[in-house]
């Protein structure tokens, strides 16, 4: 059995949630300065991701992360291309973690139209999706944002997920389709049914080969998202916390059969840079039992 193939059944059968570990240059000063790291501590982004690093590999290394609770991370590129413990990021995951790994490939939002915000073109793509599979990445993660409960600007997300989650899926990655619905949309319920119909016909127009994962948006109506754990071309449905706290986003969790989290802040709430590693420890092991506790509804 292939790696590739191991890390399918992984993701497709055994419990635990992903582990998102990915914020990149705009959101890593706030991840920190949650970490209790201020700015004084690098001088430019080179430093600052190094901090960063550091901060993600006492996560990793940590005896509470492990493939027993936590199936997947989703890694930034700069933490794709450097070390933990002497070993490529994502060779320490599968490795010694047991931990499928993914890799973040959007360059962020375009500016808000029709009520969502688009990705910004990804004209390196197809070289970073190469890289990525020589590096032993597993599948990727691409995120837009859905405002309003707008068709146009829905159909608009969904259209251009799945258009470059088609891209991903030919260079041999399972792509992580995330159409977020902000919890502020003022309508949020009728976003989610448009984004639901318009992911469900994207489903429908894929091959028997072509594989996909979904990362969404924890919904107001329990269970709607259902048949798309149930569906073939699925190979997981995950939830973000999208800024409710651990506690909502673990309790509206609870109540959708099939799904499991994929939590960035969520996970790592309450974990400080000044914790002796026993206090550090003990408080990621208590977040990641909650979130796969959550998770295996």
């Amino acid at each position: 059995m292939s790696t590739f193939d191991q890390q399918l059944e992984k993701v497709r059968t055994e419990p635990g949630f992903i582990a998102a570990l990915d914020q990149s240059g705009g959101s890593t000063p706030k991840a920190l300065g949650l970490y209790g790291v201020t700015p004084d501590a690098w001088t430019d982004e080179e430093g600052m991701y190094t901090v960063v690093h550091a901060m993600r590999t006492r996560i990793m290394t940590s005896p509470a992360f492990t493939g027993k609770r936590i199936m997947g991370a989703i890694l930034f590129e700069n933490t794709m291309d450097r070390k933990v413990e002497g070993k490529p990021t994502p060779h320490y995951l599968w490795d010694v973690k047991h931990v499928v790994p993914f890799l973040k490939v959007d360059k962020g939002l375009a500016d808000e139209k029709d009520g969502v915000q688009l990705m910004k073109p990804m004209p390196d793509l197809d070289a970073l999706l190469k890289k990525a599979k020589a590096a032993g990445i597993f599948g990727t993660k691409m995120r837009s944002v859905i405002k309003q409960a707008n068709a146009a600007g829905i159909r608009a997300v969904v259209r251009q997920q799945f258009e470059i989650g088609r891209q991903i899926i030919a260079a041999g990655l399972v792509p992580i389709i995330e159409p977020e619905v902000d919890i502020h949309c003022p309508d949020k319920a009728k976003a989610e049914d448009i984004l639901h119909a318009e992911v469900l016909g994207e489903l429908n127009a894929l091959h028997p080969d072509e594989l996909v994962m979904l990362k969404l948006t924890l919904p107001e109506k329990d269970g709607l998202y259902a048949d798309f754990v149930a569906h073939m071309q699925v190979a997981k449905v995950v939830a973000l916390s999208g800024g409710y706290s651990r506690e909502e986003a673990n309790a509206r969790l609870a109540r959708q059969k099939g799904m499991v989290a994929s939590f960035s802040r969520a996970l790592s709430e309450g974990l400080k840079k000044q914790q002796s590693d026993a206090e550090f420890n003990a408080m990621l092991d208590a977040s990641i039992q909650s979130i796969f506790d959550a998770s295996n509804t």
